[in-house]
């Protein structure tokens, strides 16, 4: 089911991400009340919630990244509990920056369906300012 997600997200962010995409393809893999907890310090930091804050999400996660490739991933799961450790390629939208980073993400599910998702970043101060508008 997660790998089914990623992949989903990946062909929104390569489709071109709001007003060119549909978040309908990544809805199913979402509960209608999931929350999201990124990094305050993150162009796209906050807590979304629901369907409609997830699109709201990737509507702001594709005006921080012109592109966000998914390199390997290693998945460990504990009951609905699972740890993702993703090695990310992605290049900033506002700046041309290209960052590689690990990003490690404890998802919980529950009737197959992803509830919460707590996303941890090595360096938020490094992203912010790769996506910074320095213009």
């Amino acid at each position: 089911m997660l790998r089914g997600m990623y992949a989903a997200e990946a062909r929104y962010l390569a489709a071109g991400g709001p007003g060119v995409a549909d978040f309908a393809p990544l809805a199913p893999f979402f509960a209608p009340d999931v929350v999201l907890h990124q990094a305050d310090g993150l162009p796209y930091g906050g807590t979304w919630r629901g369907h409609a804050g997830m699109e709201r999400f990737f509507v702001a996660m594709s005006q921080a990244w012109e592109s966000f490739e998914i390199g390997e991933q290693r998945f460990l799961v504990d009951g609905p509990d699972i740890a993702v450790l993703t090695q990310v390629r992605a290049t900033a939208r506002a700046t041309g920056r290209v960052l590689e980073f690990p990003i490690l993400q404890r998802v919980v599910v529950a009737d197959g369906r992803i509830t919460e998702v707590w996303p941890f970043y090595w360096d938020t101060a490094a992203i912010a300012q790769a996506c910074a508008d320095q213009g």
